[in-house]
């Protein structure tokens, strides 16, 4: 079993015709793409860029979760045929047994909970089992490795987890949602890590010895997250997975002047990524600084499985939201990188652990703290 931890979808997933995830889409996933692929499970994102910590930024950030966690239900009641959803570890291995796809669903930014815990209730609610405590820019529940000066935020802090950030993590633990930490600001990965009374996981993260990036994990947190039993997905997004400064800068001018020639304060994935002056300019610096390879993914997922253990070590595409290496471009795909990991040498068993097991296993283990925390 194949499973993605980190698939983002549009704000009008489901609403376009262009993103009906049943048909033939320009969404690097979609229904077709992930059966042709053998893509069987993918956390779907309830993803909210940071804004404004404001009675009003929270409430747009609000409505746009709501927006998504929508649209991913109306998929699977489209095609029920086709997807399930699941939340439960046994659900995903059912769905599989009879033939079906999974979507689960991840939360990327706890932005979108607004100031309250009762947040975190209505998420579980609506089937989340991830929630990944930041974005880009600091938020109430902990610092960020991308700092946003604009928003006020010091690039300096390094407070970590907050007050309310714990709050959320111990909710989260008691209702057995999988603490993410990509993203997360190394103050804040160690917080968690010695606040969190479940295992926690990195669900699109790479490793920081290969490719020096903030966002990326230092070998010590790898084997924190290790040693406390959760699992690094890695993820395949270009700038995190090959480290080009130049490239990176590029894609930086492009995206301002697309936004610019589009009357944008600034570049939206969603709305700019597929206008013609970004794809045209984004083959151009491809064409000046290759991007990164499968083989430059897989390189990560051997360093990670070598320093963290072959059984806290997992996959992530970051699709529809600015991932893909070359060899592994869309879920279609997905099985040159089972192909991958076989040419390197990993049994079959170890990549079946590696695509699926892993990531199984610990949120397995975060149920069951959860129904300890239950019973006391």
């Amino acid at each position: 079993m194949f499973l993605d931890t980190h698939v983002d979808i549009p704000s009008t997933y489901m609403v376009e015709p262009r993103f009906d995830s049943g048909t033939d889409t320009e969404l690097q996933v979609d229904l077709g793409k992930m059966e042709r692929g053998g893509l069987d499970a993918a956390f779907f994102i309830i993803y909210t860029g940071q804004g404004p910590r404001t009675a009003e930024g929270y409430a747009e950030a609000v409505a746009e979760a709501d927006r998504k966690y929508s649209a991913i239900h109306k998929m699977v009641e489209i095609y029920p045929e086709r997807i399930a959803l699941a939340t439960t570890p046994d659900a995903v291995v059912a769905n599989r047994a009879a033939g079906r796809l999974s979507a689960m669903i991840g939360i990327e930014n706890g932005y979108s909970l607004g100031r309250s815990l009762a947040n975190v209730d209505r998420a579980f609610e609506r089937g989340a089992r991830y929630l990944g405590l930041t974005h880009f820019g600091h938020n109430a529940l902990c610092t960020s490795s991308g700092a946003m000066p604009e928003l006020g935020d010091d690039p300096d802090d390094a407070s970590g987890l907050t007050g309310f950030g714990r709050a959320v993590v111990q909710r989260a633990n008691r209702l057995g949602i999988m603490v993410d930490v990509s993203h997360s600001s190394d103050a804040c990965v160690r917080d968690v890590l010695a606040f969190s009374r479940a295992p926690i996981i990195a669900s699109h993260s790479a490793a920081r010895a290969l490719a020096d990036h903030p966002r990326n994990l230092t070998d010590d947190l790898l084997r924190g997250i290790a040693e406390k039993g959760g699992v690094i997905q890695v993820v395949a997004l270009d700038a995190y997975v090959k480290h080009d400064p130049a490239r990176s800068e590029a894609i930086k001018a492009l995206e301002a002047d697309v936004a610019r020639a589009a009357g944008a304060d600034a570049f939206d994935h969603d709305v700019h990524g597929e206008l013609p002056d970004y794809v045209e300019g984004l083959k151009l610096i491809d064409l000046q600084y290759p991007p990164a390879t499968l083989d430059d993914y897989l390189d990560h997922v051997e360093h990670i499985a070598q320093v963290a253990g072959i059984d806290h070590v997992g996959l992530a595409s970051d699709f529809d939201g600015g991932g893909g290496v070359v060899g592994w471009r869309d879920a279609s795909e997905t099985q040159n990188v089972v192909e991958g990991l076989r040419r390197r040498g990993f049994s079959r068993k170890d990549v079946a652990k590696i695509t699926s097991g892993n990531l199984l296993r610990v949120w397995r283990e975060v149920e069951a703290v959860a129904a300890e925390l239950r019973d006391q």
